[in-house]
């Protein structure tokens, strides 16, 4: 089977809060690309409420289905992370990264409560955000001569690439984000620039 052409995301970040018999539950929902990413956000969460309990999440990145991570934080096992990415995955999103902070509130929810109150603060966060429909996009290194530039980033704005690197000296070099299902057009209009290397990365 091909690789499809987009994918669907959330929008934005959002957030949304869960109460159940004094816990409290406050779920993150970003959208990700990377790890790299997750980790940022995780570690920013954890600066800003060091007091909580547990720092539960669930991500799936990229298009294979592979590339999923889950953690319970010391909650009983299954109770967290997988209730966070079945929110995610029923909605048919990736790149897409949900975190449940918990603050105790005394009384233990076991683990039936415990499963329903982070599937409902990740559905509640996930409600707040729009759900947009992003291009599959492939990263590009182009190299071209700086008297070139402005053909080049007419192209590069006309077919919503994103710069991802770049130098910029007598002889240029650049990382794009190509949308897939728009690259051998590109590619054909790159090529009748005299000089301008394209090479996927």
């Amino acid at each position: 089977m091909s690789e499809p052409d987009f994918y669907q995301t959330i929008a934005q970040p959002s957030l949304a809060e869960f109460k159940d018999r004094g816990s409290r539950f406050i779920a993150y929902a970003y959208p990700v690309k990377t790890a790299e990413e997750f980790k940022e956000k995780l570690q920013a969460l954890k600066k800003e409420h060091p007091k909580a309990v547990h720092h539960c999440f669930a991500y799936r990145l990229g298009l294979d289905g592979n590339n999923f991570r889950v953690s319970d934080d010391g909650e009983p096992s299954g109770t967290a992370g997988k209730p966070i990415l079945g929110q995610i995955d029923t909605k048919g999103l990736t790149n897409t990264l949900i975190i449940v902070v918990r603050y105790f509130g005394g009384t233990l929810l076991g683990v039936p409560g415990l499963i329903n109150a982070y599937k409902s603060a990740a559905s509640m966060a996930l409600q707040l955000t729009p759900f947009i429909q992003k291009p599959v996009t492939v990263k590009w290194q182009v190299t071209f001569d700086y008297t070139q530039m402005n053909d080049v980033m007419r192209w590069i704005k006309a077919f919503n690439c994103e710069v991802v690197e770049q130098e910029l000296q007598l002889f240029c070099k650049m990382v794009i984000e190509v949308p897939k299902n728009r690259m051998d057009e590109l590619k054909g209009l790159f090529e009748d620039l005299k000089g301008v290397e394209v090479k996927v990365v």
